[in-house]
């Protein structure tokens, strides 16, 4: 089955829903406000360290324009087609290229290539020096999460339930896989990720699925939503987000579902836990963070998915997926704040607004670091350390 124009239009409408649940609409009647922010003395000491524009342009579009870090570099990509590599010390360029394409998704690095996706289901791959164009290859359709560069493979997710797997040399196909793509589902796809030999992918079935990188043959799948209900909404059970892979664990979760621990060599499902959720889970040592559909961020015990803490006073606020920075948890807000929480209590800690556009993707780490993106293409850095008056 294929994703046609019908659901990308339903997949937008739907979309926008969220965006409704989210409360960026507060006039709305019968829809809940988003949870007021309380006054925050913070206790953890943040500095912004630069800031740099990198080109707007897909505000409304719900696009998957993210930072990728890699080998002491951050790269970024515009809608407006730029895709630039920044010095993380500084925030200053060391190449911009223009593509001239509507980018949709990216960047994703490996050791020679970075590479993004566009609207009309373009795969572009540039040369990570110097950022020349090296190729650019038609797929099924929209890309709308970052390509998975590894060895000499580009894996690209499209959006009609297909992965494709292209030579990083020329963007020759080498193999496709598929997962048929129900009626309805969320505008957005899951990135696929490196789990040893295979590559695995979330799909809008409920499912993930491994596919051997060789060969793209199906190494295992494992249902982590099960889709339920009479209407197609409530059947929604797309799992949208990146499998966090960790050693032999992979945590996965589901819009409508789930958040499991699999095993990454068979697929089979440790634990799992009632949790809905279109964003990645972040990790550390002992515990992961969620940022759940209706707002709240959650910690849950790595070994066996019991609830360490939950904060509910982001409720409503479009959270994004959060990122582990030091001692705390990071999430960015429709609003276009920034929210730092103690890792071990779940307690708001530190609170920055640099622009006034919403955060959708992922902040980046290293170390006490965050490098953020919000949707106008502002890009800041942030350090943070010290308790807050020392």
């Amino acid at each position: 089955m294929t994703h046609g124009r019908p659901s990308l239009l339903a997949a937008a409408c739907v979309a926008s829903l969220l965006v409704l649940v989210a409360g960026c609409d507060k006039d709305k009647k019968g829809v809940e406000p988003p949870a007021e922010l309380v006054d925050l003395k913070p206790t953890l000491a943040v500095q912004e360290l630069w800031d740099t524009g990198v080109g707007g342009g897909g505000e409304k579009l719900r696009l998957a324009l993210g930072l990728a870090l890699d080998r002491g570099v951050l790269y970024t990509a515009a809608r407006d087609g730029e895709v630039i590599a920044l010095d993380p010390a500084s925030g200053r360029a060391k190449w911009s290229q223009d593509t001239k394409a509507d980018l949709a998704a990216g960047p994703g690095v490996g050791a020679s290539v970075v590479a993004v996706g566009t609207s009309d289901g373009k795969v572009i791959a540039l040369e990570v020096a110097s950022g020349k164009v090296l190729w650019k290859v038609s797929v099924s359709s929209e890309v709308l999460s970052a390509p998975l560069v590894t060895g000499d493979r580009v894996i690209v997710r499209s959006v009609d339930g297909r992965v494709h797997a292209l030579d990083a040399l020329t963007g020759k196909s080498q193999w496709t896989g598929e997962e048929p793509v129900p009626k309805l589902s969320l505008r957005g796809t899951a990135p696929p990720v490196l789990a040893k030999d295979n590559v695995v992918a979330g799909f809008d079935s409920g499912k993930v699925i491994a596919f051997a990188l060789a060969s793209g043959d199906i190494a295992w799948q494992a249902q982590v939503t099960t889709p339920g209900g009479r209407s197609e909404l409530a059947r929604l059970a797309d799992v949208d987000s990146a499998v966090q892979v960790d050693g032999n664990d992979g945590f996965a979760a589901g819009f409508q579902g789930r958040v499991v621990m699999l095993a990454l060599d068979s697929g089979q499902i440790w634990w799992s836990r009632d949790l809905s959720s279109y964003r990645a889970p972040a990790l550390d040592d002992t515990q992961l963070y969620l940022a759940t559909a209706d707002g709240s961020v959650v910690a849950l015990r790595r070994r066996d998915g019991a609830v360490v803490w939950q904060q509910d006073g982001l409720k409503r606020r479009g959270l994004s997926a959060p990122a582990v920075v030091g001692k705390a948890v990071l999430v960015g807000d429709f609003d276009g704040y920034l929210h730092w929480l103690d890792r071990d209590s779940g307690k708001f800690i530190a609170r920055e607004r640099p622009g006034g556009e919403r955060i959708s993707m992922a902040p980046v780490t290293d170390g006490d670091r965050a490098f953020v993106i919000d949707d106008g293409g502002r890009v800041v850095a942030f350090s943070s350390g010290a308790p807050a008056g020392r």
